[in-house]
């Protein structure tokens, strides 16, 4: 199926990730709309041909004229976003998202969405350590996993609607999971891993690291410049899976540094080589 007939796109939020969706869509020929609060960024983003429109205020017109829009807003504001301005939206329009989290938004919006129009919503595992319109990038979709996070009140053609826009910017594997399994999962390969980029810079108040460490503290601390704003955000909103996580982890490290202390080597190594085979997985993909 099409993915959008009439291929009207509204991006609402151009930052990274807003402006990476409108930068692919673009590109296929759609008309890309964008509203942000930032008139920068819409300036930005206009300058450089990344969207056909946009508006630092709130334009009826654009919405009204959508046939999809994409929410790739904070996820504290989101909500309030949709209530406020569904009133405007076409019969059937079909919306989705970039949010980091899900089961606390994805039932508030759909509990309070018209049912002439369908909130599918999604999570693309793309992204880089910048942020900003400035900084997007569409080359980020490819063969990125992409996620699609399904309830009872969404159709089996809002389900492959949603799977059709991860294809179109060039995902490769697609998945389905509950908000509930999104969110475990997601505190564990994503907000987990920050945390610790985060604290691994935040140990040691040596400035001078910089000029000693190899590409491994590198590769491992590149998530560690962090727009605060939003993570802590999505911590908050996602705290008790993150918890769990975080403890998940400390026990780990906690059962590492005992097989260290008492000079347990083979322990160690056993570790390292259940390690080694799990990653190769990943190499495989």
């Amino acid at each position: 199926m099409e993915w959008v007939a009439k291929k009207n796109v509204l991006i609402v939020g151009l930052g990274l990730m807003g402006g990476s969706y409108a930068r692919a869509l673009k590109r296929l020929g759609y008309h890309v709309a964008a509203l942000d609060r930032d008139a920068e960024a819409i300036e930005y983003a206009l300058r450089e041909h990344i969207i056909s429109e946009g508006s630092a205020d709130k334009d009826e017109r654009m919405i009204r004229e959508a046939d999809a829009i994409i929410f790739a807003l904070y996820p504290g504001i989101f909500p309030a976003w949709v209530e406020e301005n569904q009133g405007l939206f076409k019969p059937g329009m079909m919306l989705t998202d970039v949010t980091g989290v899900k089961s606390c938004i994805v039932y508030r919006i759909q509990e309070m969405l018209r049912r002439d129009v369908e909130f599918i919503a999604a999570h693309p595992m793309a992204g880089r350590e910048l942020s900003g319109v400035q900084n997007s990038d569409d080359r980020i979709f490819r063969d990125a996993n992409y996620i699609i996070v399904p309830t009872e009140k969404n159709t089996a053609k809002g389900i492959e609607w949603c799977a059709g826009l991860g294809r179109l910017l060039g995902c490769g594997r697609i998945s389905v999971l509950s908000p509930e399994e999104h969110d475990e999962m997601i505190a564990f390969v994503s907000q987990l891993t920050h945390c610790i980029a985060v604290s691994l810079m935040t140990c040691s108040d040596n400035t001078h690291l910089s000029d000693y460490t190899g590409d491994s503290f590198r590769d491992l601390t590149r998530i560690a410049r962090i727009n605060d704003k939003m993570w802590s955000e999505l911590f908050m909103m996602n705290r008790e899976p993150l918890l769990k996580q975080m403890d998940v982890f400390l026990n780990e490290l906690q059962g590492f540094r005992d097989m260290l202390a008492r000079g347990d080597t083979e322990g160690m190594r056993a570790k390292m080589r259940l390690s080694t085979e799990r990653r190769a997985m990943f190499d495989k993909r």
